[in-house]
């Protein structure tokens, strides 16, 4: 895992992904900040108070409320844009360290894009139910726990089913669980991380791409 967590890395940063990671990170600032902008017009337009101070205290906390919730939704951004992008990052991956292998076959678009829709709604879900408890010790633990299932069962499996048929790649996801649970708590815990988060969906699918080659050859 810590292999391919640097491996992971030097791709992100590399000439061949740069093209990718500016789109994807223009999409992500893209997305956040028409939500942003939506809500505080919202707001705007169905409430208005006679005082300027209850305006501006309105504007103020409704600001920092999306902002916290921003920071424990990323996850969920994260797992709906690896539908997105997955198949670029994968391929780019495979022809920098495994030329010699056999290329995946892409996942057709509208099964990617549904996969990461239906996922996101599962993890955002789990999110919202966790989010109670978060600031209570253990909750923050169980927030992290459940990205990193969550998380690494989506890009295990996504990137898996470019070599596999879907029930092969469940299975193989299966008989390897705890350490493709631990290889998620990595990319769980760089989403909640300002900034840094941003790139998550592109790390997560090198990094899983090849964690699964590594998978792959230890039980052939």
């Amino acid at each position: 895992m810590l292999k391919a967590s640097f491996k992971a890395l030097g791709d992100l940063f590399s000439p061949e992904f740069r093209s990718v990671l500016l789109k994807a990170l223009g999409l992500t600032l893209a997305l956040f900040l028409a939500v942003l902008i939506g809500v505080e017009v919202l707001l705007v337009s169905l409430t208005q108070f006679s005082w300027p101070w209850a305006d501006w205290v309105l504007g103020v906390g409704s600001g920092i409320a999306l902002l916290v919730a921003f920071f424990f939704l990323m996850s969920p951004v994260t797992a709906a844009f690896a539908g997105l992008f997955l198949d670029q990052v994968a391929e780019k991956v495979e022809a920098r360290h495994y030329p010699q292998d056999p290329r995946g076959t892409p996942l057709p678009a509208a099964r990617a894009i549904t996969m990461a829709l239906q996922f996101f709604l599962v993890v955002l879900v789990v999110n919202l139910a966790v989010l109670p408890v978060v600031l209570f010790g253990v909750g923050a633990i169980a927030l992290v726990a459940a990205n990193a299932y969550l998380l690494s069962r989506e890009y295990f499996e996504m990137v898996a089913m470019r070599h596999m048929p879907a029930e092969q790649a469940k299975m193989l996801r299966r008989e390897n669980g705890p350490s493709v649970f631990v290889a998620g708590l990595l990319p769980a815990v760089l989403s909640l991380l300002p900034v840094v988060n941003l790139a998550v969906p592109l790390f997560a699918t090198s990094y899983f791409t090849h964690l699964f080659k590594s998978v792959r050859a230890s039980s052939a």
